[in-house]
């Protein structure tokens, strides 16, 4: 159950990763705007409060990788210290952006977090 919860918490990290991509530097570029739905008038208005989101994803992203490569007990408590975040923050982006964030982010981050739990 380890390797499995380690894969899932690896596959979220780079998940937060690939959003820090989109919301820091492709935004405004067909990526990020078909993502977000906006057009290029709102996608480059709407830029620096993506790029501060994308940031975020990022230290969500560099501390999934820190409790990837702590021993425990400190990994295990980072690894569900920065699960349960990524599911907050899902299921507040769900509930306040956009639906499919509960998909995208909320329901990875749970999976993750049950393993890591399971496997702890």
């Amino acid at each position: 159950m380890r390797v499995t919860a380690d894969v899932l918490v690896a596959l979220v990290a780079a998940l937060h990763g690939y959003f820090l991509v989109l919301e820091m530097f492709l935004w405004e570029r067909r990526p990020g705007r078909e993502l977000s739905g906006f057009d290029a008038a709102l996608a480059r208005a709407t830029a620096p409060l993506a790029a501060n989101q994308g940031l975020y994803n990022g230290f969500l992203a560099a501390g999934l990788v820190w409790g990837l490569a702590a021993g425990d007990p400190v990994g295990f408590q980072a690894q569900v210290f920065f699960l349960s975040c990524v599911v907050v923050a899902g299921l507040y982006g769900g509930a306040t952006a956009n639906r499919r964030i509960l998909l995208a982010q909320a329901l990875p981050g749970a999976l993750a977090l049950g393993a890591v739990l399971l496997a702890g």
